[in-house]
């Protein structure tokens, strides 16, 4: 014979299961769109890096949609919303958008501008710095100076901004981290420019030296 209890205790499982439910359906749906948004930045940035500025800002755009799609889940389910997976998607769509404005020489933007929460976008940001490393290696393989300047002056000043982000790593999604990682990135890039400025400037005075040479011939 069943307790005097059976009745509540089947209602508080009913109750539990349907609103278990409803959360992952929304865990399922944010898991789809955090590959799709993971995936969209990352062809955004390999296009931005090609110099397709106008394709990258089509590319994010998807990536925007897709993510537009998670302020039901932000209002409903806040666990889910915040969860490490669609944490990553945002960090990874602040990237592109902060790499496609920094190489294009556009404006960066703020997280309100894409309705990006802050620790997310500052972790995007943080990541920049790699993208940024990347194209002055590009350049410098092209034997082109131009612009590798200011780019390191960009490096060296997201990451000057960072490191005054004082908060516990709870808090900021792992920022310190972040930006403890990207100081290694910025050392071996400014040795790697100060390497190829050094040695442009010695193939050029060899250059002259051997033009003074065979003139006195």
């Amino acid at each position: 014979m069943p307790s005097k209890y059976a009745e509540v205790l089947s209602e508080i499982a009913a109750e539990a299961i349907e609103q278990f439910t409803v959360r992952n359906g929304y865990r399922e749906q944010a898991l789809a769109i955090s590959r799709e948004v993971i995936r969209f930045s990352a062809n955004a940035i390999r296009t931005v890096h090609r110099g397709q500025f106008d394709e990258a800002r089509g590319i994010i755009n998807q990536a925007a949609a897709r993510l537009k799609e998670t302020e039901a889940i932000r209002k409903d389910n806040p666990e889910i919303y915040f969860a490490g997976f669609l944490a990553d998607a945002r960090k990874e769509f602040s990237e592109a958008n902060i790499t496609l404005a920094v190489i294009s020489g556009g404006n960066i933007p703020r997280h309100t501008d894409l309705g990006i929460d802050p620790s997310s976008f500052l972790n995007g940001m943080a990541e920049v710095i790699g993208e940024v490393r990347r194209y002055i290696l590009d350049a410098l393989r092209r034997d082109s100076f131009e612009g590798c300047q200011d780019m390191m002056d960009v490096m060296d000043e997201i990451y000057g901004i960072l490191v005054t982000v004082d908060f516990p790593e709870g808090v900021t999604g792992g920022l310190r981290h972040s930006t403890d990682q990207m100081r290694g990135v910025l050392e071996r890039t400014r040795g790697d420019l100060t390497m190829a400025l050094r040695q442009s400037k010695l193939e050029m005075q060899l250059a002259q030296w051997e033009d003074r040479r065979l003139n006195t011939l």
